[in-house]
C-alpha cells in the first residue's frame, strides 16, 4: 500500500473520507429505520456507502501506522482509529442484515431488535468517528495554534514596525531554514512549540525507537511530540535538556 499520493501523506486524505462518509451513512441508516418509504430508493446507497466506509477506515488505520513511523505517533488518535475499524465493520454487517429483512417486509421481535441494534451501532459509530477526527485535529493543530496565538514578549512587541513588516527575526533567533539544515540522524534539530532542540544524541536513547525522532529532524515536530506526550512531565523535562534556543 502506498504511503503517499501526489507527494502528500495518504493518511490524512483517507481519514477525511472516512470521517465524512461514515457519519453520513450512519445517519442515513437511522433515517431509513424511521422512514420505511425511503428504504427501496436509498437503502442500497446507504449499505454501499457503509461498505466503502469500512474500507476507508481500514486504509486510514494502516496508513496512519506508517505515517507514525515518520512523524511520531499521536497515541489517542491511533487508539480511536483502531476502535473505529471493527465498529464500522459491525455496523455494516448489522445494517446489511437489517436491510435484507426490511426488503422482505419482516415484522415482529426480530425486526424490532434489528432496528434497535442498527440505531445503537449507528450512534456509536458517529461518536467514535467524531473522537477520531477531533483527536487527530488536536494532535496536528493544538500546539501550533497555541504557539501562534501566544502573546509576543514585550521586547519583540516593542520592535520597530519597519523591522516587523520586513519579517526580520530577533537577533540570535533560529529560523526554520536553520533547522532544515540539520535534517539527518547524525545532525538532528527539530522545532517543538516555538523552541529548537538538538535531538541527535536522543535518537539512540528514545524508548519508543529511533523512527519517531528521525522523522522530526529538520522540521517542526510539535504535532508528533504533543500527540504522543501532551501533558506528560517527564518527556517535557527530557526534551528541555536538548534546548538550542528559541525559534524566530
Amino acid at each position: 500500500m502506498p504511503d503517499t499520493i501526489g507527494g502528500l501523506p495518504l493518511h490524512p486524505l483517507v481519514v477525511h473520507a472516512a470521517v465524512v462518509l461514515l457519519p453520513l451513512c450512519a445517519l442515513g441508516l437511522i433515517v431509513l429505520v424511521f422512514v420505511p418509504k425511503w428504504r427501496r430508493t436509498y437503502g442500497w446507497l446507504v449499505i454501499g456507502g457503509l461498505a466503502v466506509s469500512v474500507v476507508f477506515a481500514w486504509v486510514a488505520k494502516e496508513t496512519g501506522e506508517n505515517l507514525a513511523n515518520v512523524v511520531g505517533l499521536p497515541s489517542e488518535h491511533a487508539e480511536w482509529g483502531d476502535r473505529l475499524v471493527p465498529i464500522s465493520a459491525l455496523l455494516f454487517v448489522v445494517a446489511a442484515i437489517w436491510f435484507w429483512f426490511a426488503r422482505k417486509g419482516t415484522t415482529g421481535a426480530a425486526s424490532t431488535l434489528l432496528n434497535i441494534a442498527g440505531i445503537a451501532l449507528a450512534l456509536l459509530t458517529i461518536g467514535v468517528t467524531v473522537l477520531v477526527g477531533h483527536s487527530g485535529a488536536e494532535a496536528a493543530w493544538k500546539a501550533k495554534y497555541a504557539a501562534a496565538t501566544q502573546p509576543l514578549p514585550a521586547a519583540t512587541a516593542a520592535a520597530s514596525p519597519a523591522a516587523s513588516s520586513a519579517g526580520t527575526a530577533a537577533a540570535g533567533a533560529i529560523t526554520m531554514a536553520d533547522v532544515a539544515k540539520h535534517a539527518s540522524a547524525s545532525d538532528c534539530w527539530s522545532a517543538v512549540s516555538g523552541n529548537v532542540y538538538d535531538l541527535t544524541q536522543w535518537i539512540s536513547q528514545h524508548p519508543g525507537g529511533s523512527g519517531p525522532i528521525v522523522g522530526m529532524c529538520g522540521k517542526d515536530g510539535t504535532a508528533g511530540f504533543e500527540g504522543q506526550h501532551a501533558g506528560q512531565g517527564r518527556p517535557a523535562q527530557e526534551l528541555a535538556t536538548f534546548l538550542v534556543g528559541p525559534l524566530g
